[in-house]
């Protein structure tokens, strides 16, 4: 029998190992392994072969102090040599917003002429262009490169997850005109930064950053009576105010759609904002540094009524206050209290314990280390309801898999590619809501077939034994899935396990 064919026949028997509802809704507490294999799976991207060896080194109970104690202080954690001297030769990690966004407009004017060319019925010197297209593509993926490399091999698991999740909250397009050679800066100076710090630091540096001021048209913004202008980020001239950023800043980013706001509140947020755009001189030929700038040429300086307030003109510092208010707002304080237990929880998660993250997220101001620990030391998040509820995202399963195996990355495309075919591309949520983190978006036949090839193709590339990866998975792979994997031959075993059920979830 075809050896893919097979793996999928077995893949199907193990299909048919989950749990009963009745069983699943066990009030069992969660023995140590469990626990441990918990944190791993929530607060990291799944164990290590190094990880189980750690737990079973120390015992799984001080093993898991340890471990909670040091992921909400990533400084404790020195990065591998490896990744560490991999990152430092990336040189989308050195440039500046400036230097950036200077690669994109010179790769912006090499098309526009070579397009000119063309029409005039000339030959365009190809090798020219692609020379510097070249320039362009390349930082893409060494954004990519970087995310995958931490979050495979960094010790600071949270700090990845967290970026992960806050990048994904605030999400920004690659494949909007300048986005895409901004990226890297982007999740480098407006998330990671933040991730344990306050939300109202990371709101800020979001709506300040190119990418987003390009992503959402904010750049173009521009009060009625000015007038309007092009830009390297938007080539086309802007015509007026443009509601796109102060729409998703409220509805997805702070208050939510219920968050008691109108259309007016849009337009007037909006008005509040215009002037946040680029610097024009940060995008000349050898700028460098950072792009924001404020300009009161282009700003709205009327009266504005917003969320039943009436705001004077004040220039930039109107949208500061905007800014304030919005991080400070209980509207605020219950999305993201929702937003994140539902995805480090359960996709239905407790009501008791959004309340425990929204009150911690109102007291504290918006710190986000004391948010992240109050879920962390819930007791919603270690219940047996909790344990394995989460069906894993492709990115997810990806980076699962390959620390299961202890794989290196060596060549980050095909991984890149498998995450496309899946339907996560990295970087490329279209909408401002970015991806979904419920089992509902990504459990369907196409995405499980997906799965059972990419695990054939890891399995036969990380010649692990079923048994070491048994063991480095632990109480996560159930008893029953070992015996029906007992029964399989021996060179399928390993892909069948990443293929499971249980392997799935998380």
């Amino acid at each position: 029998m075809n050896p893919r064919r097979r793996l999928m026949l077995g893949t199907a028997a193990l299909a048919g190992l989950r749990l009963p509802t009745a069983l699943a809704g066990s009030a069992a507490p969660l023995s140590a392994e469990e626990r441990a294999l918990h944190a791993l799976n929530r607060l990291g991207y799944g164990p290590r072969p190094a990880d189980a060896a750690a737990i079973a080194d120390q015992g799984a109970d001080a093993w898991l102090e340890r471990f909670l104690t040091e992921q909400l202080t990533p400084r404790l954690l020195a990065a591998p040599a490896a990744l560490s001297e991999r990152l430092a030769g990336m040189e989308v990690l050195q440039l500046g917003q400036a230097e950036l966004l200077g690669r994109y407009r010179e790769a912006v004017k090499a098309a526009r002429e070579a397009r000119r060319e063309q029409a005039q019925g000339g030959k365009p010197d190809a090798d020219a262009l692609n020379a510097v297209r070249e320039q362009v593509r390349p930082l893409l993926a060494q954004a990519a490169t970087a995310r995958l490399a931490r979050a495979l091999h960094s010790p600071a698991q949270l700090e990845e997850v967290l970026t992960e999740f806050w990048f994904n909250h605030f999400n920004v397009f690659a494949g909007k005109n300048a986005v895409g050679v901004l990226i890297a800066n982007y999740e480098h100076q407006a998330i990671r930064p933040h991730v344990l710090g306050r939300f109202r630091d990371m709101l800020g540096a979001t709506a300040k950053h190119p990418a987003m001021l390009i992503y959402l048209d904010n750049a173009q913004s521009v009060a009625a009576d000015r007038p309007p202008r092009r830009t390297v980020a938007n080539p086309q001239r802007a015509n007026g105010l443009n509601e796109n950023y102060a729409r998703e800043l409220m509805e997805l980013h702070t208050l939510g759609v219920d968050g008691g706001y109108t259309q007016r509140d849009v337009t007037e947020l909006a008005r509040m904002l215009t002037g946040w755009g680029l610097e024009p001189r940060k995008l000349l030929a050898g700028a460098t540094g950072d792009a924001f700038a404020f300009d009161p040429r282009r700003h709205d300086n009327g009266t504005k009524t917003w969320l039943g307030q009436s705001i004077a003109g004040a220039g930039q510092a109107e949208g500061e206050r905007a800014l304030d208010m919005l991080a400070a707002h209980p509207a605020t304080a219950r999305r993201l209290a929702h937003k994140f237990a539902q995805a480090f929880v359960a996709d239905e998660p407790p009501a008791s314990l959004v309340q425990k993250l929204a009150d911690s997220f109102l007291t504290s101001g918006g710190d986000l280390r004391e948010f992240t620990r109050v879920l962390m030391r819930a007791d919603e998040f270690w219940q047996r309801e909790a344990f394995q509820a989460k069906f894993k995202t492709p990115y997810q399963y990806l980076l699962s898999s390959l620390r299961a195996l202890d794989l290196p990355l060596a060549n980050p495309q095909p991984l890149l590619q498998a995450l496309s075919q899946a339907g996560q591309p990295l970087y490329g949520a279209q909408t401002p809501d970015g991806y979904k983190t419920i089992a509902a978006a990504w459990r369907n036949p196409e995405a499980l077939t997906q799965r059972v090839q990419l695990a054939a193709t890891l399995g036969q590339r990380s010649g692990v034994s079923a048994e070491r990866l048994g063991s480095t998975l632990g109480a996560s792979v159930s008893a029953a899935t070992r015996r029906t994997l007992a029964s399989e031959p021996a060179g399928q075993q390993v892909a069948l396990m990443l293929a499971s059920p249980d392997f799935m979830k998380r």
